[in-house]
């Protein structure tokens, strides 16, 4: 069973790059409309969100091998 921490991490890392390849597809690659500040916004967001959720995938491993303060070595 995969633990609570790395579910989550997986879930922000996924739903983060789907909306970094929609975005990348729709909005820029796609003749349309300037971008917008909501646009701006929300690909700050799932930014935010992708680096968010590798580092609760790395933190669950991290724990998972019983290290406490790696970067304490």
């Amino acid at each position: 069973m995969i633990d609570r921490q790395k579910l989550i991490g997986w879930v922000l890392v996924i739903v983060s790059a789907a909306y970094l390849a929609y975005f990348l597809k729709v909005r820029v690659l796609e003749p349309g409309p300037l971008l917008e500040r909501k646009d701006w916004v929300q690909l700050c967001a799932s930014l935010i969100g992708l680096v968010l959720g590798t580092i609760n995938v790395r933190m669950a491993a991290m724990r998972a091998r019983g290290e406490k303060y790696p970067w304490l070595k």
